[in-house]
Order: C-alpha cells, then sequence, then structure tokens
C-alpha cells in the first residue's frame, strides 16, 4: 500500500507502503520526505497504458532532481527534461543516454551549451535567436553539430492552465510571429541541426478536453511549419502540465478521457508525418502523488480563540503547501500521522519553526486531536517540496529525503547540518588584476 489512493486527498495515516510513519520517523530526523516507489511506477504505468502508445515521455527534473528518483523513473521508461548543469549531469550519472535528454530554459549559460554539444544530447531547446546564434559558435567551436529544437511562443493560449507559459510576453521561446526570422537565422548555420519544436502552454490543468484541444493546437502548428518551411522534424514536444488534485472542490484529471481524446489527434498527425515522434513532459504528474512531507509538532499553544501547532519543518521546507508564490493559499491534503487515538477533529493553524507570520502550512485546518511529539503528514508532496522552498531561510538547511519500496526503507538525501551549511562560507581574498 503507497501512501495514497490515486486522484485523491486520502493519506494512510498508518504508513507508507508496508513502513509505519513512527518506524521511519524513529530512524530519520524531522522533518523528513517520505516517497513511495510503488506509487511512482503505477502512476506512470497507468499512463502508459491509458495515453496513446506512440507518445515518448521525459520526465522533467525541475519537479524533483534527486538523483534516485530520476533512476528510477528512467528504469521505468523515460527521458530527462533538464533545465540547469546538474540536471544534465544527474541524468547522466544515472545512466541516462544522451539521446534521451533535452535541455530547456531561456537563459542557459555558455557552460550549460558548451556541455550540451559535448554530450551530444537530443536536443538543446534554444529560445532566442540570439541563443540559435550562441549555440553555433559554441558547437563550431568545438568542431561539433548539435541538434536542437525550437522552442515557440504560440500566438494562442493554452486552455485552463493555473500557469499560462506562452500566448503573451514572456521570456519563454520564440514569439510566432518571429518564425520567419528565426529560419532564416538558421539557414545558414552548418553546425546546427533543426531536430524538432517545442511548446509548453501552462501549468497543473485538470481539464482533459483542455489538454487534448492544446495538444491539437500544437500538432496543427507543428504542422504549418513543416510545410510552410519544408522541414521533417524528428520529434515535437508538446509540453504537459497534467495536474494533479491538492485541494477542495478540484476534480482530478480524467485519464482515461484525455486517452480517448488523445487517439485520433495523435493518429491524424501520425499519419502525415509518421517518423515524428510525440514527446510529452511531465514532472509533477510523475512524482506528485508518491511524496509526503512528515513534520513533528513540537508545541501546541492557545493563542487568542486559535489553536497553533507549531512543527519542526514549515514554509522553508515545503513552500508549496504554505502557499510561497500562490495568489490564494489553500490547504493541501493533512492528517495526523499513526495510530488512532479517537475521533475527535479540532481545528488547527499549522506552523513550523520560521519567524514569519507567512510560515503557515495549515489555516484552520480540521485534524485529529494533536499532542506535542505527533507527526503531521502533508500529502501530494513529491513535486516542488523542498527544492522549490527557501530551505536556507534562518541556516535550517535541507530535510532528508527518504524511498519506500514495499518492506524496505532508503535514505536517499541525509538533512542538512552545521558543518554541510556552514562549509560553503569562506572568507578568502581574491587575486584581481591590477587596474
Amino acid at each position: 500500500m503507497s501512501a495514497f489512493a490515486p486522484d485523491s486527498q486520502y493519506i494512510n495515516t498508518d504508513k507508507i507502503e508496508q513502513i509505519p510513519y513512527h518506524v521511519l520517523a524513529d530512524n530519520v530526523p524531522t522533518p523528513f520526505y517520505a516517497y513511495s516507489a510503488t506509487q511512482i511506477k503505477t502512476d506512470f504505468a497507468e499512463l502508459k497504458q491509458t495515453l496513446p502508445r506512440d507518445i515518448k515521455y521525459f520526465y522533467s527534473l525541475k519537479a524533483n532532481p534527486n538523483k534516485t528518483l530520476v533512476s528510477l523513473l528512467h528504469q521505468a521508461g523515460t527521458g530527462c527534461e533538464v533545465c540547469s548543469l546538474v540536471e544534465l549531469e544527474i541524468a547522466l550519472r544515472q545512466g541516462v543516454a544522451p539521446s534521451d535528454i533535452i535541455f530547456v530554459g531561456p537563459g542557459k549559460h555558455i557552460n550549460e551549451l558548451t556541455q550540451c554539444c559535448l554530450a551530444g544530447i537530443k536536443a538543446v531547446v534554444v529560445e532566442s535567436i540570439e541563443e540559435i546564434l550562441l549555440l553555433n559558435d559554441i558547437a563550431a567551436g568545438l568542431g561539433l553539430k548539435q541538434d536542437i529544437a525550437l522552442r515557440i511562443n504560440p500566438d494562442f493560449i493554452g486552455e485552463k492552465a493555473k500557469l499560462v507559459m506562452s500566448g503573451k510576453p514572456r521570456q519563454f521561446g520564440i514569439d510566432e510571429q518571429l518564425l520567419p526570422q528565426a529560419f532564416a537565422a538558421l539557414a545558414p548555420l552548418s553546425h546546427l541541426r533543426l531536430a524538432g519544436i517545442h511548446i509548453y502552454l501552462g501549468t497543473r490543468i485538470l481539464d482533459w478536453q483542455a489538454l487534448a484541444n492544446n495538444t491539437q493546437n500544437i500538432l496543427t502548428l507543428a504542422a504549418t511549419i513543416q510545410q510552410t518551411y519544408e522541414v521533417s522534424l524528428d520529434f515535437v514536444d508538446v509540453g504537459g502540465g497534467f495536474g494533479v488534485r491538492y485541494f477542495d472542490k478540484e476534480k482530478a484529471l480524467d485519464l482515461a478521457a484525455l486517452g480517448e481524446a488523445l487517439l485520433p489527434v495523435v493518429n491524424d498527425y501520425r499519419r502525415d508525418f509518421p517518423r515524428c515522434a510525440i514527446v510529452i513532459e511531465l514532472g509533477r504528474f510523475l512524482v506528485a502523488r508518491a511524496g509526503i512531507f512528515v513534520t513533528r509538532v513540537n508545541y501546541l499553544k492557545p493563542s487568542r480563540d486559535e489553536w497553533f501547532a507549531v512543527c519542526d519543518g514549515g514554509a522553508n521546507c515545503h513552500g508549496s503547501a504554505a502557499g510561497i508564490n500562490s495568489l490564494i493559499r489553500r490547504n493541501f491534503p493533512m492528517a495526523r500521522l499513526g495510530p488512532s487515538r479517537h475521533d475527535d477533529q479540532h481545528r488547527y493553524q499549522v506552523t513550523g519553526p520560521l519567524c514569519t507570520p507567512t510560515d503557515l502550512l495549515g489555516e484552520n485546518i480540521m485534524l485529529a486531536e494533536l499532542r506535542s511529539g505527533d507527526l503531521i503528514g502533508i500529502g501530494h508532496s513529491g513535486a516542488y517540496g523542498a527544492s522549490a522552498s527557501p530551505v536556507g531561510f534562518l541556516s535550517f538547511g535541507h530535510p532528508a529525503e527518504v524511498l519506500v519500496e514495499n518492506d524496505q526503507a532508503f535514505l536517499i538525501r541525509t538533512a542538512d547540518s552545521v558543518d554541510t551549511l556552514l562549509a560553503p562560507q569562506v572568507c578568502q581574498q581574491l587575486s584581481l588584476p591590477c587596474a
């Protein structure tokens, strides 16, 4: 049994897979993240079985870059979409073939582009004409030819996205109306080869019809580009943005309906362009449900008419649950972990240890009655957890991470210590050139 029922807010409050939470907490310092390997494998297997067979999947490391999870997903059949030099190195060190890696991002550094060329990755996703010219110069200097994909900011806007990534002025991609200039710039360059296009419309989409419509619009544009510019693409990356149900009143993505809707869309495109693969990049959808954030109640205190449960991990470890960068703060699925004592529910303000009122993990949330020392779990926390949080704030550091499969647990990241936090702080005189 994994931590959660798929696509629900239910948390198994007793154990993750076959290991009770209190056993983990006796061996790993709280706060920590725990991930269910079974849930990750199950979610990806369902995705492959439900959507059209021809689709290829790339895992977006930005969702959770832990190298053990990257390896697990790659072994299950995903490629990798990376956005930094470290993410590229993680993928390569986990045995991901360069031909299964794409590099995305609007502000790639020369070092990053150089390493992409040296590794010979599947494609550098270029996001501006200036980047096209820079990459060609780098590849020429190395005596190499690098495959690229054009990231396009289309004229149309993605439907039902919580965060819109295109169709407006954005740092991402080349505006659709600038494609003639982009192709003109690319034509004389002998060290780049156009292998694909990439369009990412938005994130956290829970409406299957919107995802199907977005895919149809992207593939229509891909067909127009190939016909207009007389190019043959190896792949079209249609983005992803599949949502996960976090909050009350949200309806889980109907994967079966999406698969049925995508089948004719994919088949029609593949009939006209049989050698062109369709790529979907997913992060949140592959790992969010598998993760739970476990924190311990340090103190219970009344203040005016409220009860506060003050925990040892807060917004510094789980900024998403605290609503950092969200316009509206809403509660993630949350529960007291451990054997049931009784059924009484009480209203709490669940906070972390930080000296800021924004450190609020659960607001006016009903939980089984708490005592100091109890464990609280925040569900659907496998994506955009610690890596998207201000773990350096107040120098608490990065929490531990654990992977659980059946009755086995593996520490896959140690918690920061005083020594690891202080080690990068130096006072070293720089040797500067004379003016």
